[in-house]
């Protein structure tokens, strides 16, 4: 018995979690600054990732301060020189599947490194000329295999939002030296930092339009739209481009869950700031905790009985359920010499055994109970109460490893229906049920 209460002590370890606050959009160079700020020794890790060799490029970080709040900036120059908008000229050759956006509008301000030009032409990469750069770093297997990912995330995008293969895709922004330098900032970083998990808030992608040298397009623009896929975003009332396409494929890739801030003990802040002020802080957030691990331990209580009465039954289970069981359920089964018996089994934590083993002693005529120890798997679970005409209504939200379920409360629908004369599948398609089911990720009722 001891050594079971150590074994569940060890398995309840806390998950170091990675909390991305991306209420200000996202774009690769801030993401870089945000998550640099978690690490104790910042000037070593910007001087390694120039000791990479990525061509032309070289990277600083720089203090900064937005609405009052003090961060990081990070800067990456190519040949010496910073990107800015006289290095553009979005004139391309035609058949070439590009992503140019005029820093005019583009990221709006988010200095998102994705356009990095010789002085005096365009430097076009396919996934080729990607892998080819990747390959030469000094960087783990891990990193190379991440940095690729996140790219081919951006390179399926653009395959889809230009009708052309990827292997045919130049990339004039996201391909180029600077976003290398970001991506591959980004991936080493994460590695370095090796959360458990990645959550991050809904993405603000801004609103408003976007100029490229197609034209005037919306924001979010096709391609970002495109890796934000099943990813919770809204517009607000900022306008401009606040995440970038280098910025959406690095949260599609890490991020596990995207939600609400989940309870943790924080141990870090990181904010990783942009070029340009807002009434709102420019920024992402990065926060460095523990949650409590959501895979726990179970154990199951099993008992036969052939001599007690439904009614008998029943009672005990109301009574396990009422001291703490976590599943009470029964299996009819054949026990010696064909008679029916019914199996008993109880679902509880580790800590309340004694208790159930105790209460089924009490209210089963079992003389014998066998324990089964289960490692489980579980969803955060929330309840949020929904304002109806019919009343308030509580609705079971369950949430993580990359799905959000959802579910009215029934005693809640049920008390609905009684009250204004109506069936529970009334209550549950009325318009308002409805609308505020459609806020969330869908869902199974």
């Amino acid at each position: 018995m001891l050594n079971l209460e150590k074994e569940w002590q060890e398995e309840r370890q806390r998950m170091k979690t990675l909390y991305l606050d991306c209420g200000m959009g996202a774009a690769g160079d801030m993401l870089t600054a945000a998550l640099l700020e978690l690490l104790p020794d910042q000037a070593g890790f910007i001087a390694e990732l120039n000791a990479l060799g990525i061509p032309g490029v070289t990277i600083e970080k720089e203090r900064v301060s937005k609405c009052g709040i003090g961060g990081t900036h990070i800067t990456v120059k190519i040949n010496g020189e910073e990107e800015d908008e006289t290095m553009h000229d979005h004139h391309h050759n035609a058949g070439h599947a590009e992503h140019a956006h005029n820093h005019e509008d583009h990221d709006a301000g988010h200095a998102e490194h994705d356009h990095a030009h010789e002085p005096h032409h365009h430097h076009h990469s396919g996934m080729h000329d990607i892998e080819h750069i990747v390959s030469c770093f000094s960087v783990s297997e891990r990193v190379k295999k991440d940095v690729l990912a996140v790219y081919n995330l951006i390179a399926e995008a653009e395959s889809h939002v230009h009708g052309v293969p990827v292997s045919e895709i130049h990339f004039h922004e996201v391909g180029t030296m600077d976003a290398v330098a970001d991506v591959t900032a980004v991936c080493l970083l994460m590695e370095r930092i090796a959360p458990d998990q990645v959550i991050a808030s809904p993405v603000h992608v801004g609103c408003g339009q976007v100029r490229c040298a197609h034209g005037i397009l919306p924001v979010p623009a096709p391609a970002t739209a495109y890796i934000l896929r099943e990813v919770p975003v809204y517009g607000g009332e900022i306008r401009g481009e606040l995440c970038t396409p280098t910025g959406a494929a690095l949260l599609k890739y890490f991020v596990t869950q995207f939600g609400g801030m989940p309870v943790m003990t924080t141990t870090a802040i990181g904010y990783g700031m942009g070029k340009k002020d807002f009434t709102a802080a420019n920024c992402v957030r990065a926060m460095l905790g523990e949650t409590e691990n959501a895979r726990d331990t179970i154990l199951e209580l099993n008992c036969n009985v052939d001599d007690m009465t439904g009614e008998a039954i029943g009672f005990a289970m109301e009574e396990l359920f009422t001291a703490g069981a976590l599943e009470v359920y029964t299996t009819p089964i054949s026990m010696k010499k064909s008679r029916p018996g019914t199996l008993i089994s109880v679902m509880c934590r580790p800590e309340d055994r004694e208790k159930m083993v105790r209460m089924l002693f009490r209210h089963t005529t079992t003389i014998g109970i066998r324990e089964q120890r289960y490692r489980r798997y579980t969803l955060d679970r929330s309840v949020e109460t929904v304002s109806t005409p019919y009343g308030d209504i509580r609705k079971k939200i369950a949430a993580g490893y990359g799905v959000t379920r959802q579910k009215y409360e029934y005693e809640d629908l049920a008390r609905a229906a009684r009250e204004n004369d109506l069936s529970v599948r009334e209550i549950v398609d009325s318009p308002a049920l409805r609308i505020n089911y459609g806020k969330g990720q869908q869902g199974q009722q």
